[in-house]
């Protein structure tokens, strides 16, 4: 069963179906590996390989009276196959088979998460080299400070989503790790054979050491970079909202014909998905958080983290999932104002510049602090007067004494500003052919 099984949508991942087929592809892998060690009969084990099924409907039949899932599963699987069911599960504890399912599921999530990342990665990727050179003002403290590109920030959440990936990757790898040894994990009833024979047939690393179940710190790192890649998703939401507002209004999610901004108001065009997304990563960090709380339990083992588990382990990939689809689709679909981005850059006056007066002033010979003095005072007298930046230089004595009409015109460029893009794309990894 588990061959058949390639990269379906994430949900099925999660569906009780496809959980209960990858018990009977362990427990058939298990009865392989105690074949080989001559501890069933070679006919016995064809009979089960032939026979071993379930039925979903019969497992829920039998689990209201055993009130145990494992033992209404192998129950119904020894109706199928008959008297050599009595080789089935043999010297395992449910957890073999439930810690090593749920390897397999996290798996398979991963690798749908990694290929959502790689298409969200991708989108990012275009819209850093198409406004490579679309100049934009930086802002810190939500004040306006010296111009950036909007290439860069696409450039930034690229990168970002870089160290993400491969933080993914390796919970991949950390949570690949199956356990086929036992009650408390001595392999005093199970041959350590037979779990190399199980992880080897389905593609996972058996856990060094191991109680009656795999230790929860594993889990707590793949949710936890779960989280963190929602947080990513979630600044990048977050700066998109904030540059569709109106009074800055430089971008905005794509608005489909028809669709509807407010029932009261027909003007309005809200950033729904970019909200969307910040509003399910702070799920994610919940999920973290009772992650986190699963990894202490009662010596060999306790049952506090599987309740928890059965919600946030299908949650929170399914969660991500959606995100990474609905980033992706806000990204490529975005609209860009590079215009308003320009006039948004001159409503100061030119203050965005007042750095590069300071250090000019300190390249003829005054202090830093005689420079910083001089130079606030213009700058303060622009915003206060509503003039321009350039203007309060020029009226200012103690300035062109200093420097030239011309020089002061110089130190007004966008390009300066623009100069280092090209190595900072060829640091993240962005640069195009001939660059």
């Amino acid at each position: 069963m588990i061959e058949r099984y390639t990269l379906p949508e994430m949900g099925r991942i999660w569906t009780d179906e496809y959980r209960l087929s990858l018990w009977l592809s362990i427990e058939v892998a298990v009865c392989e590996g105690w074949a080989q060690l001559g501890q069933i009969p070679p006919a016995a084990l064809e009979n089960i390989k032939a026979k071993a099924a379930f039925s979903w409907e019969r497992v829920q039949e039998i689990e209201k009276i055993t009130n145990h899932d494992v033992l209404a599963f192998t129950t119904n699987v020894a109706e199928y196959v008959g008297a050599d069911a009595k080789y089935i599960h043999l010297g395992l504890t449910s957890s073999d088979v439930l810690d090593t399912a749920l390897a397999l599921q996290l798996t398979a999530a991963a690798d749908l998460l990694l290929a959502r990342v790689d298409g969200f990665m991708a989108a990012l990727r275009e819209q850093a080299l198409e406004h490579k050179y679309t100049l934009q003002v930086g802002r810190t403290h939500g004040v306006h400070a010296e111009p950036v590109t909007f290439g860069l920030k696409f450039a930034l959440w690229h990168d970002e989503m870089r160290r993400q990936r491969e933080r993914l990757r390796h919970a991949r790898e950390d949570v690949r790790a199956g356990k086929i040894s036992g009650a408390v994990g001595t392999f005093a009833n199970v041959d350590p054979r037979v779990e190399e024979h199980v992880c080897r047939t389905l593609g996972l690393t058996p856990a060094p050491v191991s109680t009656q179940i795999i230790q929860r710190d594993r889990h707590a790192f793949f949710v936890t970079v779960l989280a963190g890649i929602g947080a990513t998703l979630d600044k990048i939401a977050t700066e998109l909202r904030n540059l569709q507002r109106t009074d800055i209004y430089e971008a905005e999610e794509a608005f489909a014909r028809g669709q509807k901004g407010s029932s009261a108001m027909p003007h309005k065009k809200n950033p729904i998905t970019g909200e969307r997304i910040s509003g399910m990563a702070r799920l994610l960090r919940g999920y973290a958080l009772t992650a986190l709380e699963n990894v202490a339990l009662w010596h060999e083992r306790d049952i506090s983290h599987s309740s928890a588990e059965r919600v946030i382990l299908p949650d929170a990939t399914i969660t991500l999932d959606y995100m990474l689809a609905k980033a992706t689709a806000l990204v490529r679909g975005l609209r860009v104002f590079p215009g308003r981005m320009l006039a948004n850059m001159e409503k100061t006056g030119g203050l965005i510049f007042s750095q590069r007066v300071l250090l000019a002033l300190v390249d003829k010979g005054l202090s830093r602090e005689d420079a910083y003095a001089l130079t606030q005072k213009n700058t303060l007298a622009a915003w206060e007067e509503q003039r321009s930046f350039r203007d309060c230089l020029l009226a200012d004595a103690e300035i062109t004494e200093r420097l030239s009409a011309a020089e002061i015109a110089a130190l007004f460029d966008y390009e300066h500003h623009t100069a280092r893009v090209d190595e900072i794309f060829r640091r993240a990894g962005l640069a195009e052919p001939g660059d």
